[in-house]
């Protein structure tokens, strides 16, 4: 991981963290890895995108993901999304038709959701690093404790969130939610494998702006904007 550049409110959540056995043992996994030549994504840089691109107090709303894309140029540390100029992954194209079914919101030309990032969306993944081209390869060695922390200290610190859970992982992972302090939306996975049973129809988009309304807050503009 190298040196740790993690944003200042997130640091002061997260940095006992850093010192705990797992994240040691994290650590020395990675290092392994790359010495043994193995290609890691995303780059190191990137990361914490997740928790630097929306800082702990201006989250309104959390999609929670499980692994980064596998793939070349994938990866960049956002949730379900991929750098402007790749091709928009199957899952991706789900969310934006469901977008455009529940907000009438025009399907994007690309997949960089640093837009919502920037508006308090936290797309964080429970894994936060893969090996090229093995799906899962780095489930199981650390990082869901790390981001399990991260969800932990949101349901704890803070009110009136949202959190959308999609898929049976996403849902385990959310169990720690206090629902009667934020609001707490499942449904299907958006891949192609599940979306067809209930992602496409769920109506989140809307839901989402309607609960944030109600608590006084500015709502998602969802549009992802222009090219990146």
């Amino acid at each position: 991981m190298g040196d740790i550049k993690l944003e200042k409110s997130w640091l002061e959540q997260l940095r006992a963290e850093f010192d705990k056995p797992y994240m040691r043992a994290l650590r020395q996994f990675l290092a392994a890895e790359k010495a043994a030549g193995k290609v890691i994504y995303p780059p190191g840089a990137e990361i914490f995108s997740a928790l630097n691109s929306t800082p702990f107090d201006k989250v309104k709303l959390v999609i929670l993901g499980q692994d980064p894309y596998h793939g070349p140029g994938q990866a960049h540390g956002l949730s379900f999304s991929v750098q402007s100029g790749v091709p928009i992954p199957p899952s991706l194209r789900n969310i934006y038709a469901e977008l455009k079914r529940d907000l009438d919101i025009p399907t994007p030309r690309h997949g960089y959701l640093g837009h919502w990032a920037d508006q308090g969306v936290l797309l964080l993944n429970a894994v936060l690093t893969v090996e090229r081209g093995v799906a899962g390869a780095h489930q199981g060695k650390g990082w869901e404790t790390f981001t399990d922390a991260a969800v932990a200290a949101l349901n704890e610190a803070r009110d009136h969130l949202v959190f959308l859970l999609w898929g049976s992982y996403a849902q385990k992972k959310g169990k720690v939610i206090d629902r009667r302090k934020h609001l707490v939306l499942e449904s299907p996975h958006p891949s192609p494998l599940s979306a067809h049973r209930g992602f496409i129809g769920n109506g989140h988009f809307s839901k989402a702006n309607d609960y944030l309304r109600r608590m006084g807050q500015q709502p998602i503009d969802w549009r992802v904007g222009e090219e990146a």
